[in-house]
Order: C-alpha cells, then sequence, then structure tokens
C-alpha cells in the first residue's frame, strides 16, 4: 500500500482489540480516506485444539474484566458457563480474510461485529454457519460465503498473515503501525491498548510531518 497508512494487527478473538474497537472506529471516523487502515490477522491461538479447562477460563476471566475496565466495552460473561469450548482463532481469523477480499472497510466492520458477537453476545464464532450469519448484513450471501470459508485459499490468506505478523515480530494485539508504503519503514503506533484520547493527536502529528515532509532531491 502506498501513501501514508496504517497497518491494524489484530485477532477477531483477541480481548483487547475488541477493547480497541472504539479506538479504530475514531480513527476511521477522524481520519478516512487519508489513513487507510490496512487489516492484518495476528494469530492468536489459530489451531487450537484443546477445551478451555478451569485454569484457561479463570485466566480468560482476568482479561475480560481488565479490558472492559479499561475500555467500557461490554463483555457476556455467561460464555465461562460453556463446557468443551475450543478457544481456536482460526475460522474467525479467515472470514475476516474473506471478508476482506471484497473490500478493506468492509473487513473492518466485519471484524468489529464478529468481535461484538463473541464477547458482548456471547455468540460461538468458531462455527462457520455463525460467521455467515453475521457477514450476511455486510451483503455477503450465505452458500457463498462458507464456500470461500471452507476453502484452502483463504486458510492460506489467513496463514499468510499470521506469518507476516510473526515475521514482524509481533507478539501481542492489538498493534498498529503508521508507513507510508516507502522500503517497508513503519512507526509502532501502539503495541497493545490505548485510548482514542493518545492515539488520535499521536496519528495527526505522524500525517502532518509526514504530508509536510519534502520530497526527494531533484538530480542536477
Amino acid at each position: 500500500m502506498q501513501g501514508p497508512h496504517l497497518v491494524y494487527v489484530a485477532d477477531p478473538m483477541c480481548s483487547w482489540c475488541w477493547g480497541f474497537a472504539p479506538v479504530i472506529a475514531a480513527v476511521r471516523a477522524r481520519f478516512s480516506a487519508a489513513l487507510p487502515i490496512r487489516l492484518v490477522m495476528g494469530g492468536l491461538r489459530p489451531g487450537t485444539t484443546k477445551p478451555l479447562d478451569a485454569a484457561g477460563k479463570a485466566t480468560i476471566r482476568e482479561h475480560w474484566e481488565h479490558v472492559h475496565e479499561a475500555s467500557g466495552q461490554p463483555f457476556e460473561f455467561g460464555f465461562f458457563d460453556r463446557e468443551g469450548f475450543v478457544y481456536d482463532t482460526e475460522p474467525a481469523s479467515v472470514a475476516v480474510v474473506v471478508a476482506r477480499r471484497r473490500d478493506r472497510d468492509i473487513a473492518l466492520d466485519y471484524l468489529d461485529a464478529v468481535q461484538r458477537a463473541f464477547y458482548a453476545e456471547n455468540r460461538d464464532v468458531t462455527e462457520p454457519g455463525i460467521l455467515a450469519e453475521i457477514a450476511a448484513p455486510f451483503g455477503f450471501e450465505r452458500d457463498a460465503f462458507l464456500a470461500d470459508l471452507g476453502s484452502e485459499a483463504a486458510r492460506q490468506d489467513a496463514w499468510t498473515d499470521f506469518a507476516i505478523a510473526q515475521r514482524a515480530g509481533i507478539r501481542g494485539f492489538p498493534t498498529l503501525l503508521a508507513g507510508t508504503g516507502d522500503e517497508g519503514r513503519y512507526v509502532m503506533v501502539t503495541h497493545g491498548f490505548q485510548p482514542a484520547e493518545r492515539i488520535l493527536p499521536t496519528l495527526a502529528a505522524w500525517l502532518s510531518a509526514v504530508e509536510g515532509a519534502p520530497g526527494p532531491a531533484e538530480a542536477p
């Protein structure tokens, strides 16, 4: 992507990313097309097969409580009454990739919808049928979405995202980077949750500096 833009590395089943969702919404509202967002799936725990045990539930519940306190985002704690839940983030990540194939902004909206379904509504977003239902308001036909969701190509796209995040040394989410597309140079905006009142001024200053920077000198 050329020109000033952001790279948002997230996972649809990362609670701190759900906490960060209003910040991303504020960034989009403030900067719009002047600062487009490239969404990359980070890969929180793709391919997990072991059901959550009591210790795992306790750890996750603690995270959710911290996120709620820091961000004010809603959580449905009835999730912890589930038995045998396998916290596999791959299906939801692949679904976001399918949405991203259609449109960058739709992918961000769909990510938000998947997060809300999981965290605030206690819906099982590891289930393809649920992911297809969430996609319907965005204009996706159910059978076509399910076919794309189950395709090896979409799965490989998601795993390519995970590899990009790993190669960049990103181990936690949300992570927000800013760059111009020149020589792959990016600056870290945040690694972890930060409120909008910290992020927006930082981005405004960065964008102003980038837009005011002189272009390359012409050869004599």
